[in-house]
């Protein structure tokens, strides 16, 4: 079983809510999607609600009681599913391609640094497995991910809501295109500019942040809040002084302490285990952790939004509009030859005709397979690994963020030795672990 730390989302959004009443699916008020007041965005997707309703009529029912039963262990698959989401959708669209395996040649999204403590992976699998039993080759993997957000959501006691299906699986991933996702360092203008570019708006990411409420982050994300804001030896004058003193009693100083120690820190500090529109009170006292959730309370593009969404009755609907906006990213439909139903989920299907790598070919010279270290065990609960002593996370090392520079895999030429063989020098590159993520 996976770790049940709760994650960090920037929208690496993660929405972990509360289980009322033991949990049961008829707890809570049935959200169905709003009208949205705003203009459509252009092209929608060729998906809607109820597309298995002739070819699997249980596949809804299948999905809800996998992702019900694991619940019931482990509430943090909540922001786990959103942040998988999230992570999914801004990258190539909501096309499952972060649950493909790295393969020789090609290194997938689920091994870039920002998705190193991706989790929930298990659980996906564990739901595509029970609809191929019931369905074989119908539902596709993309949305058992849309499928299960919603559904954990709801089973945690928020905005019970239909979603559209029909995507498609993508059949590319790769790990180079993952590094642009944006950053909870960045600010409000540049945040919005990542959003702009999927097609959502200021208003999708004030209502995704909100996820905030229930999510955590480690101190290694904020602590120049604590001890050295922009250089200045001090704290972030806009955060609570009492809340900069009790977190400066947990989060070690990085520029004073070698201690390897990053706790999780609570994101919403009022009530952190709830659902509520609790995240907006606290930032607007002052009480923001991470550096974009203090911004929006600062920007006049976002402050009355912030306002707004205090009212549960403006956050629920508006959360349902965008968390399906989000899901629409990009999806692949139809007889689209770029997608297809996997089997397996992190893999694509021996009839694919494209490989999971890159779209355009890269020519490299044949290698032996390398031996590669055992993959983390995906407990933590941050996008990008722990910044090492001294470094403040909003500015991680370049070499950290960069892949590394091509090496060599011609073997040199080696001395000739008379009477004896001289030993072939070894050239299996071994892959870098990652850093450590908490």
């Amino acid at each position: 079983m996976e770790s049940a730390h709760r994650l960090v989302v920037f929208v690496d959004v993660a929405l972990m809510l509360l289980l009322l009443n033991a949990g049961s699916w008829s707890d809570g008020v049935l959200v169905g999607p709003p009208p949205d007041p705003r203009p459509p965005s252009k092209g929608p997707p060729a998906v809607k609600v109820g597309f298995y309703n002739a070819k699997c009529p249980r596949a809804e029912e299948i999905v809800r009681a996998q992702v019900e039963k694991r619940f019931r262990i482990d509430h943090t698959i909540t922001p786990a599913l959103l942040r998988m989401l999230f992570h999914d959708s801004f990258v190539r669209g909501a096309d499952a391609s972060i649950l493909l395996d790295s393969k020789p040649g090609n290194e997938a999204e689920k091994d870039a640094l920002p998705n190193l403590t991706i989790r929930s992976f298990d659980l996906i699998q564990e739901v595509k497995e029970a609809l191929e039993s019931a369905c074989p080759g119908i539902v596709s993997c993309a949305d058992i991910i849309v499928l299960a957000v919603r559904d954990s959501v709801a089973l945690a006691g928020g905005p019970k809501y239909d979603v559209p299906t029909g995507r498609l699986d993508g059949k590319v991933s790769s790990k180079d295109e993952s590094l642009s996702l944006p950053s909870p360092a960045f600010p409000v203008e540049q945040s919005l500019e990542s959003f702009r570019q999927k097609g959502l708006d200021l208003e999708d990411m004030v209502v995704l942040l909100g996820a905030h409420t229930v999510g955590v982050a480690l101190c290694g994300f904020f602590n120049d809040r604590l001890f050295n804001f922009h250089g200045t030896g001090a704290a972030d004058p806009t955060m609570n002084p009492q809340l900069v003193a009790r977190l400066s009693n947990v989060c070690p100083n990085p520029f004073f302490t070698e201690s390897n120690a990053d706790p999780p820190i609570n994101l919403d500090q009022s009530t952190p285990a709830i659902f509520d529109t609790s995240y907006y009170s606290q930032i607007l006292a002052g009480n923001g952790i991470l550096l974009i959730d203090q911004e929006i309370t600062a920007d006049p593009t976002t402050i009355g939004l912030v306002h707004r969404f205090t009212s549960p009755a403006e956050f629920f609907p508006a959360f349902v509009r965008s968390i399906i906006k989000m899901g629409n990213i990009g999806v692949l439909t139809g007889t689209d030859p770029l997608g297809e139903v996997r089997l397996r989920c992190n893999e694509t299907n021996r009839r694919s005709s494209l490989p999971s790598g890159p779209s355009q070919p890269v020519h490299r010279p044949a290698k032996p397979p390398a031996r590669r270290a055992a993959p983390p065990s995906r407990p933590g609960t941050v996008p990008v690994p722990r910044p090492p002593v001294g470094r403040s996370m909003k500015h991680p090392p370049l070499s950290v963020l960069r892949p590394p520079p091509p090496v060599s895999r011609t073997p040199p030429k080696a001395p000739i030795h008379k009477g004896k063989p001289s030993p072939a020098p070894g050239h299996i590159r071994r892959r870098p672990s990652p850093p450590s993520s908490g």
